[in-house]
């Protein structure tokens, strides 16, 4: 199995930043995504960021310029860097992998943006 441990979470004022990071380990062959989705209040979960093997990536129309994703192969670690934060990017953030056609989930970290 593939354990996923995420941090950075927090409680954060508008126009703030914050970093969140979400370690693979366990059984770890071949990694071919990794991302964040993100649930508020009484919404669906949505995809925030992604990033291929490759090194692609792809952002949610309402976080691009703002957000930045970015992976440590050697560490099986992704990361997304969150600035210029807004209320609405407040809810639950879950780290994502894909492996072998298999997705794993992290347990979600709280994000809460004050106005």
């Amino acid at each position: 199995q593939v354990q996923l441990v995420e941090s950075g979470g927090g409680l954060v004022q508008a126009g703030g930043s914050l970093r969140l990071s979400c370690a693979a380990s366990g059984s770890i062959f071949s990694i071919n995504y990794m991302g964040w989705y993100r649930q508020a209040p009484g919404k669906q979960r949505e995809l925030v960021a992604a990033i291929t093997s490759g090194g692609g990536t792809n952002y949610a129309d309402s976080v691009k310029g703002r957000f930045t994703i970015s992976r440590d192969h050697a560490k099986n670690t992704v990361y997304l860097q969150m600035s210029s934060l807004k209320p609405e990017d407040t809810g639950v953030y879950y780290c994502n992998v894909q492996q072998r056609g298999l997705h794993y989930w992290g347990q979600g970290t709280q994000v809460t943006v004050s106005s």
